[in-house]
């Protein structure tokens, strides 16, 4: 990497993007010609070590900023379905309305325990970084950096990529509540429907993301944090949801050996989308589980909703996944002479 004085001279601004949303950060075009610079760190670092170090921090950033819109996405639309009425009831009382909030809000909260999860296993092994800088580790102290290195490696794609799809979701049912309102500048929920698109693309695209986890996911790394999560003891009120979501942990397994069993790199290429949204899904169902276990007043709701939800996306997949045959992709592979017509 290098490091470039804008003092020294030789870079210019082209000009200023206009873009969909995020008016309030500017991004700009910028030309370099004769730019002096100067070397950061050490050569062959830059793009293994430095850049991925850099993105891995902006998407866990992104992840927070998803959960930030997400939520306020949900506020809008709910504050504003407490207010509207028609045909003399408000429209909260309606099930299409109360279906998309409660949604919502388990989207929110399970994002949001993915994220503090995700969080958490950065927060750590960075301490332990900080700490080899100034005295030499001990074998458990190193044993456990990597171990946590690892975790977040693992977690910060799912993390970065579900919360960023949450984010497009929530702004868009926000929109969906408002009605003909919702398309009108002078409601919020439009502009956060517009700031909400970047957030799957950049810093690496939610497919992006997908490659980045699936290795996580084909050496059993996720599947095992599932079952350490299934181990811990939960309240009374979750016992149920944890029984469903064990059923849903052996369905996964399930299709991931059916997966991985595949001689074709193009099929589990195609598939890997669908064990991604079921690996997210999984672990936010027992990490909320686990929330409503400390907090029933505040999460009791969202676990039942969001359980209900992935029940829902892991029964489509794993059908979708047992059915699937290498020699089906050729039904989704777009011909030249097709793409012309």
């Amino acid at each position: 990497m290098f490091i470039y004085d804008k003092r020294d001279g030789g870079v210019d601004v082209r000009h200023i993007e206009h873009k969909l949303g995020i008016h309030g950060s500017p991004t700009c075009e910028l030309v370099y010609k004769n730019a002096k610079a100067e070397l950061c760190g050490n050569t062959r670092m830059g793009l293994i070590k430095y850049v991925m170090a850099l993105m891995n921090g902006a998407r866990l950033g992104i992840a927070a900023q998803s959960v930030g819109l997400s939520s306020e996405a949900y506020k809008e639309g709910l504050n504003y379905a407490k207010e509207r009425a028609q045909f003399g009831k408000k429209i909260i009382t309606f099930p299409a309305v109360y279906d998309m909030l409660s949604r919502m809000k388990a989207k929110l909260d399970a994002g949001r325990s993915l994220l503090y999860q995700t969080a958490r296993y950065v927060d750590i092994y960075k301490a332990l970084e900080d700490i080899a800088r100034d005295q030499k580790l001990t074998p458990e102290e190193r044993q456990e950096m990597k171990q946590y290195t690892r975790l977040a490696d693992a977690f910060t794609p799912l993390a970065k990529g579900i919360n960023s799809e949450y984010a497009n979701q929530n702004a868009y049912d926000s929109i969906s509540i408002h009605g003909g309102s919702g398309f009108i500048m002078e409601y919020k929920c439009q502009r956060l429907y517009r700031d909400a698109r970047i957030f799957s693309i950049y810093e690496g695209t939610t497919q992006l993301q997908v490659v980045a986890a699936v290795r996580y996911i084909t050496n059993g790394t996720y599947l095992n944090i599932m079952k350490e999560m299934l181990e811990s003891e939960v309240c009374d009120c979750m016992k149920d949801l944890k029984v469903r979501v064990e059923r849903l942990v052996a369905l996964y397994e399930e299709a991931l050996e059916k997966v991985k069993a595949s001689e074709c790199q193009d099929t589990i290429d195609f598939l890997a989308r669908r064990l991604y949204n079921m690996t997210a899904g999984i672990v936010e169902s027992l990490l909320l589980i686990a929330d409503a276990s400390k907090a029933p007043e505040l999460f009791e709701k969202s676990a039942n909703v969001f359980v209900r939800m992935t029940e829902e996306e892991v029964a489509g997949s794993v059908a979708y996944i047992k059915a699937f045959d290498c020699n089906e992709l050729k039904y989704f592979k777009t011909a030249p002479e097709e793409a012309v017509q």
